[in-house]
């Protein structure tokens, strides 16, 4: 079976966005929130070993501010121990992590109010 590259991995999963990331998306894109750069589905590399690089990726990051912003659905209601072991490493990293759930997105204006405090 051939593994894909993780370039491979995030453009897949661009071309395949939640309904929630899609709306968000389109209000991050272009520089719309505070003239900030995202880039949507970004991997983070965080160990090395038997040198294959260890990664997650997330679904928004602002560089200039060290910002990640990872959408929750339902699924995450299960996986609590590993977002959490996620967001360790994006600290440890330097990064800042906004968790949005899903069900937020029918507010979208409080959202964007959200990562502007973040920003």
């Amino acid at each position: 079976m051939e593994r894909k590259t993780i370039k491979e991995l995030a453009r897949e999963l661009r071309n395949n966005m939640t309904p929630s990331e899609k709306k968000l998306w389109s209000l991050l894109r272009n520089r719309q929130v505070k003239g900030k750069k995202f880039l949507r589905q970004h991997p983070i590399l965080h160990e090395k070993v038997n040198g294959q690089w260890r990664f997650f990726i997330t679904d928004f990051y602002c560089a200039e501010k060290r910002l990640v912003i990872e959408m929750d659905g339902k699924i995450h209601d299960y996986q609590k121990d590993h977002d959490a072991e996620r967001d360790k490493i994006c600290r440890n990293r330097g990064l800042k992590v906004l968790r949005i759930k899903n069900e937020e997105m029918e507010n979208p204006e409080q959202v964007i109010a959200r990562i502007k405090m973040y920003l």
